[in-house]
């Protein structure tokens, strides 16, 4: 059978993994966590792309594109995803499964934090687990692709 590819996307900060906060995101670099999720898809029979930006209208493009290149997306849009009507419309316009993913439990942290642009255009929500929620997510996406009709 043909691999399927999942998208995993990250934004702003996400590249100061290890170094930014550690009490709150842990100690694993963005590095580790793509490495871990390259063993995950593997064992699941599955592809991934893994990147990271800073600029919104880059993750923007790259959820375009993975609406025509992968059947699931991951997403953890970091800030932007208390921030970006951008991103929830562009999320909204596309069809394949998608899985918002945040390290930390964003609705034990500040207020601003509780309320996610992105929660109600995705197909579910993983937070709070630390980067274990990355395989959670890998692990959601695979399965929602076995149910999914269609094939790419």
């Amino acid at each position: 059978m043909a691999r399927s590819v999942i998208y995993i996307l990250n934004g702003p900060n996400l590249n100061l993994l290890g170094v930014r906060e550690p009490e709150v995101y842990g100690h694993a670099t963005l590095e580790s966590i793509e490495e871990m999720c390259k063993i995950r898809a593997e064992s699941l029979g599955q592809e991934i792309v893994f990147r990271q930006t800073n600029t919104e209208g880059t993750l923007i493009d790259w959820v375009h594109e993975a609406n025509t290149k992968a059947r699931a997306l991951v997403l953890n849009a970091a800030g932007y995803s208390h921030t970006s009507v951008a991103l929830h419309d562009a999320l909204k316009a596309i069809s394949i499964p998608k899985i918002e993913l945040h390290i930390s439990n964003i609705h034990a942290r500040e207020t601003f934090r509780h309320k996610s642009m992105v929660s109600p255009v995705v197909t579910g929500l993983i937070c709070g687990f630390g980067t274990d929620g990355y395989v959670m997510a890998l692990d959601a996406a695979a399965r929602l692709i076995e149910k999914s009709p269609n094939k790419k």
